[in-house]
């Protein structure tokens, strides 16, 4: 199988989802599939990509991804995999489950975290049910969602998520072993010979439970004074914590075979947290033969039997977990029950989670472990049509979505492409607006489908670019620049293509009116910008204010209305069977008795063009449910070239 996998966190890392990552791939390779990991970071190493990330406030160890939905989009279509699967749930996870959904590609996502029980540990329980309702919407967009721990699966459940599995989670018993034990660590430590070593692994933060933590440490000093106490791991409450408690060893971050030999050097392994949704530090500890003290659920609940092979309370019974604590310092290395852990944790090797996983995913992709591989597609699918009109792209402005309008072209083969007008913010240059290397992309792109495809460009100036009125009419190459333009379609009609300002009386007569609004404009795109941002992290879709503001101002409408009809007329009057435009922003493809008015729209929000196909038809299409039906259909191209080959 061909695997993608996106996550926030992989290795270098030192976490636990970055860790079980690092052994899904690992074990997926091994056994002969190809695996290529997405993840934060400022370096990759072979089979990997690196996203561009920022560090969550507050806790700069923690990346976010960013997101990267054309990135993602043009990768899976020139190298679509057989599935995917989305470890994270951050922008980037969001952006990599909306290509896979547009594409038809089948992916799974993880649930490895229980970001929305952190919030509060962070004093915001209040947003809780708005976490939860985000973590809700991104599941519901996979195929399926996998989780470490039955009672995570339980609880995503009865939170209403749908098709949840588990997938269990594995130890290296090589690794972590009692034979590593260290005396020389042990003295750094300052344990004398025998006595006792408790120790906590982990991210040194609130969601951990470091409060009963050293509540734990504090009663076990009081039972057996010459205990040694050390904490491995790095976070925000390190520094706090190690002005305060002076008799704690903070040892930091520990990696490999350094961090085998502290948990193998220690008795006791002080687990309190109760927002895991698995806990792997519990099966390095059974490893390495410690005995254990953890509540009752997560990994605890799936292999901890207490008083045989570990001890273990009731989630939230904090007293219990102090008693057992202190019981625990009288179990010797020799003890049964520290012998019964690592023996448990030899039963739980990665193979068989891998090979869990691995079943999964063919099952979601329809793919048995006897099926050659599927064909590949090594191009991107393409619409080969006759016409393209565009409109309304702004380039130069921060809202412009040029890399949007790149990838539509980067989908066509066309015979002429129409600009119509406002292509380029020559208002918002020269109000100090910057042009971008993405904005210099669709230039460049323009010009390689001359060039490479024969394609003719039609440009109509249009209101915002009116600096070319000068110069018009011009040519060069494949290139001509107009102020209005007859296009007759394969069947014979004829359509006026006008950019339209100049049946908007503020653009023609109030130039400096029109220049307010222009600003007014901006302005709401601006606050529409921090709006879906806050969206986006609730899980909803993009909401246009502007739009809004439109609809609901009834002279906005009338004005539209008046537009149009003036616009009808005009075609009439040039004997055409329909008129082209754009400079409204309002997509529109209507028959109003023998005129057919189109209406372009604008690459600013509603990301619309019109397509004239090879028998004559036009078509007012949307970005993403062109790319969505032309990803769907590479699908059914791909599956049926598989099909003959088998």
């Amino acid at each position: 199988m061909k695997i993608d996998i996106v996550t926030d966190t992989f290795s270098p890392d030192v976490n636990g989802v970055a860790m079980t990552l690092g052994r899904l791939t690992d074990g997926l390779r091994k056994r002969g599939h190809r695996v290529h990991v997405i993840h934060t970071g400022e370096s990759a190493g072979p089979g990997e990509t690196s996203s561009p990330s920022v560090p969550l406030p507050g806790y700069r160890e923690v990346r976010v991804g960013l997101p990267e939905p054309f990135k993602l989009r043009a990768r899976w279509l020139k190298k679509r995999p057989d599935a995917i699967y989305v470890a994270t749930e951050s922008p980037l996870g969001k952006s990599a489950l909306k290509a896979a959904n547009a594409l038809g590609i089948p992916v799974a996502t993880g649930f490895h975290t229980n970001f929305h029980q952190y919030m509060e540990q962070y004093r915001m329980g209040g947003l809780q049910p708005v976490a939860m309702a985000y973590l809700r919407r991104f599941h519901q967009r996979a195929n399926c969602t996998l989780t470490p721990s039955q009672d995570t699966v339980d609880k995503l459940l009865a939170d209403g998520f749908t098709n949840v599995h588990l997938l269990g989670r594995g130890v290296d018993t090589g690794l972590y072993h009692p034979a590593k034990r260290c005396e020389t660590l042990r003295a750094e430590w300052g344990a004398r010979p025998g006595a006792p070593v408790a120790i906590i692994v982990g991210r040194v933060a609130a969601e951990k439970n470091f409060d009963l933590a050293i509540a734990v440490f504090e009663q076990m000093r009081k039972a057996v004074p010459d205990v040694r106490c050390v904490v491995v791991g790095d976070g925000p409450l390190r520094e706090k914590l190690a002005a305060r408690h002076d008799h704690l060893h903070f040892s930091g971050m520990r990696l490999g075979e350094d961090l085998a030999r502290h948990y193998a050097s220690a008795d006791v392994l002080i687990f309190p947290s109760e927002t895991e949704t698995f806990g792997n530090v519990l099966l390095e500890g059974m490893a390495s033969g410690l005995v254990t003290v953890s509540y009752d659920y997560a990994a605890a609940g799936l292999h901890v039997r207490s008083g045989e092979n570990g001890l273990k309370v009731a989630k939230g019974d904090a007293d219990g977990f102090l008693q057992q604590s202190v019981a625990a310092l009288g179990i010797r290395p020799e003890n049964h029950l520290r012998l019964a852990a690592r023996e448990t944790a030899e039963q739980l090797g990665w193979e068989e989670v891998v090979r869990s996983f691995e079943s999964r995913l063919e099952n979601m992709a329809g793919i048995t472990s006897a099926s050659p591989q599927p064909y590949e597609i090594s191009k991107r699918p393409k619409l080969s049509c006759r016409t393209v009109f565009l409109s309304d792209i702004h380039l130069g402005t921060p809202d412009s979505k040029a890399d949007e309008v790149v990838d539509f072209l980067k989908h066509l083969c066309c015979e002429k492409l129409v600009l119509n007008g406002d292509i380029i913010d020559g208002w918002a240059l020269k109000r100090g607006g910057k042009w971008s290397n993405r904005h210099s992309r669709f230039i460049r792109k323009v010009l390689k489908m001359t060039e490479k495809d024969g394609t003719e460009v039609i440009y109509l100036r249009g209101n915002h670019d009116d600096i070319l009125e000068r110069f018009l009419p011009l040519a060069f190459g494949q290139i001509r620049f107009t102020k209005e333009h007859i296009h007759i379609t394969k069947t014979g009609k004829r359509y006026l293509v006008v950019h339209g300002d100049g049946f908007d009386s503020v653009s023609t007569n109030h130039r400096w009116l029109a220049s307010l609004g222009a600003v007014g404009y901006n302005f709401l795109l601006r606050v529409n910008r921090i709006y879906n941002l806050w969206r986006s992290w609730r899980g909803k879709e993009y909401f246009s204010l502007s739009k809004t503001v439109k609809a609901r101002v009834k002279s906005a409408v009338s004005f539209v209305d008046r537009y149009e009809e003036l616009l009808q007329e005009l075609a009439r009057h040039k004997e055409c069977d329909g008129i082209i435009c754009g400079h409204i922003h309002t997509p529109e493809d209507k028959q109003v008795g023998d005129t057919h008015y189109l209406n372009s729209g604008d690459w600013v929000e509603s990301l619309t063009g019109i397509i004239e196909h090879h028998d004559g038809r036009m078509e007012l299409v949307k970005y993403e449910e062109f790319i969505k039906s032309l990803g769907g259909a590479a699908a059914a191209r791909e599956r049926q070239t598989a099909g003959q080959l088998l």
